[in-house]
């Protein structure tokens, strides 16, 4: 095989060991091409190509999430990654830790850990490289590694649910949701909703916001029943889409331009958790933008009544 086509057959699983380590498809991406950079001209000879390329991948991703922390730090109301509809990389050993890591919750946890300690665990926890490999891509000893890894094992799992839904009953319930979101049944999703359910976006201040969130079932209740009618006036479409591994949605407007993802954060038979990203920055992969400025006029406008 000729370099090229050992990186192409490499490529998912360096965008996804990417991906998790910066929560952004767009620097994923530019990490992947980069490390192919430095690959094509390259004098190394390696013995494993995978790890190689891992490692590679790995290290210029930890210097791109030290620069993005602080960029982070600024930003505007909350942040949540960038929307991925689907993971390139399949491993059917690993189904299980590649689809957890994937979550919008996940990788808010991650992003609790350091560099390091993130890089360390998404290698090591997710993708199952050995502590020689994981040495040699961080730059720290395997005794160290071992160290990172039990640290950020210990963060991650202080902050997941004690009890996690299965895949099949987040997806029922998800279809339920959404059924009754776009019928108007407000009275049915109330039943789907947890008593203190957050309503929470990311607009990256580029977008409308909901202040810092909608908090409890019948504050959320009360904005979908101001919002569901007018999005349906309008031509809205809901679009029922698996977004970063878990149920979620899609919101387009009439034209077909992505307004907005939502996720959905099901435990106990509950929707605990509502995600939005709204920033259009986030959304540029996904295909053309809407002007959510303007869908706001457009809805506020459909409010008035007709003279």
């Amino acid at each position: 095989m000729t370099r090229a086509e050992e990186f192409e057959e490499l490529r998912p699983l360096l965008f996804s060991i990417a991906y998790r380590i910066l929560g952004s498809v767009s620097e994923a991406e530019d990490a992947v091409q980069e490390t192919w950079v430095r690959y094509q001209t390259s004098q190394t000879e390696p013995a494993s190509v995978k790890s190689f390329l891992a490692a590679v991948v790995t290290r210029i991703s930890i210097d791109v999430l030290r620069s993005a922390r602080v960029r982070r730090e600024e930003y505007v109301g909350p942040w949540f990654p960038e929307p991925l509809l689907a993971d390139p990389y399949q491993d059917p050993e690993r189904s299980a830790e590649l689809a957890d890591s994937l979550s919008t919750a996940a990788l808010l946890l991650l992003e609790r850990l350091s560099p390091l300690e993130r890089a360390v665990f998404v290698l090591r926890e997710v993708f199952g490289f050995g502590f020689g490999e994981i040495a040699s891509a961080v730059g720290r000893s395997e005794a160290a590694c071992r160290q990172l890894a039990t640290r950020a094992r210990r963060h991650m799992d202080a902050g997941r649910p004690r009890f996690e839904a299965g895949r099949k009953e987040r997806e029922e319930l998800a279809g339920r949701f959404f059924d009754a979101f776009r019928e108007g049944d407000f009275d049915g999703l109330r039943e789907l909703l947890a008593a203190d359910v957050h309503l929470v976006s990311d607009s990256g201040g580029k977008a409308p916001q909901w202040g810092t969130g909608i908090f409890g079932a019948e504050n959320v209740i009360r904005v979908f029943a101001t919002l569901a009618p007018l999005f349906a006036r309008i031509g809205g479409v809901v679009e029922p889409h698996q977004v970063n591994g878990q149920p979620g949605a899609i919101f387009r407007d009439r034209d077909g331009k992505v307004i907005n993802t939502w996720t959905l954060d099901v435990l106990d038979g509950r929707v605990q958790a509502i995600r939005a990203v709204l920033n259009p920055d986030k959304l540029e992969h996904m295909g053309p933008v809407a002007d959510a400025w303007a869908i706001l006029r457009e809805t506020t406008q459909a409010r008035r009544p007709a003279d």
